[in-house]
C-alpha cells in the first residue's frame, strides 16, 4: 500500500488522530523495514490546550508542530525518553497526534536489540518504546514524512471499524479540567500492545 498522502494529514487533528489506527508506521533504518500498525493515538490541538507543548506559545523545542502537516515532531522527555508526533491541520496552527503505541510487524529482531526485550508486546506499547526500538529521534524532527525518499513515514492499513474503537483521556497529562479529561486519546479496544490507562467510552 502506499504512503499516506499529506492530505491526510491536513484535516481536523481528531479526525487524523481517529483514522491512524491500522494505518502502518514505517522506519527504513540499515537497509531494512521496521514497522507495526498504530493502536493506540494522542491529539494535541492548539495553544488552548494546556496539555499541548504549545500551551506557551511558539519555541524552538516545539516549532515543528507550527509547521507544514504531514511532518514529524520528536521531541524529548526526562533528558532519556523520545516522542513521536505527526503534524495535522494547516501550517501555522499548532496540532499533532501523539504515536502512542504499535503492534510490531517487520523488523523485530532489530527491536529486540534496541529494546533489550523478546516479548513482542512489550517491544512497542508505548510512546518512548516504539521511539527506542525503530530508533526514532530527535534527528527526525521536522522530517518530512510525505517525502518521496522519507526515511520515516505512514503506510495505508486496514481500517478499524467503529465498533473497535475507544476513547478516553490522554495519558499522564497536566493542565486545567478540560485537559485532563477530553476524550482525545484513540485506541484499538483490548489490542495487547496499548499502553497506558483504559478508561474509555465507544466512539460512534
Amino acid at each position: 500500500m502506499p504512503p499516506l498522502p499529506r492530505d491526510f494529514f491536513a484535516r481536523d487533528t481528531l479526525q487524523v488522530a481517529r483514522d491512524l489506527l491500522g494505518q502502518v508506521l514505517v522506519r527504513l533504518l540499515d537497509g531494512e523495514r521496521l514497522s507495526g500498525r498504530i493502536v493506540e493515538v494522542e491529539a494535541y490541538i492548539g495553544e488552548d490546550d494546556l496539555a499541548s507543548h504549545a500551551r506557551f506559545g511558539r519555541t524552538s523545542r516545539n516549532e515543528a508542530m507550527y509547521g507544514p502537516p504531514g511532518h514529524a515532531y520528536v521531541y524529548q522527555i526526562y533528558g532519556l525518553h523520545h516522542c513521536l508526533n505527526i503534524v495535522t491541520e494547516a501550517e501555522g496552527f499548532p496540532a499533532a497526534v501523539l504515536i502512542r503505541a504499535l503492534e510490531p510487524l517487520e523488523g523485530l529482531e532489530q527491536m529486540r536489540q534496541r529494546r533489550g526485550v523478546a516479548d513482542p508486546v512489550l517491544l512497542t506499547a508505548g510512546p518512548a518504546r516504539l521511539c527506542q526500538a525503530m530508533e526514532i529521534d530527535r534527528r527526525l524532527d521536522k522530517a518530512d514524512m510525505c517525502a518521496p525518499d522519507a526515511v520515516l513515514f505512514v503506510d495505508a492499513g486496514a481500517p478499524v471499524p467503529d465498533d473497535q474503537v475507544a476513547t478516553g483521556p490522554r495519558v499522564g497529562v497536566q493542565g486545567d479540567l478540560r485537559a485532563r479529561t477530553v476524550p482525545w486519546r484513540f485506541y484499538i479496544r483490548d489490542h495487547p500492545c496499548v499502553s497506558g490507562r483504559r478508561t474509555t467510552r465507544d466512539v460512534r
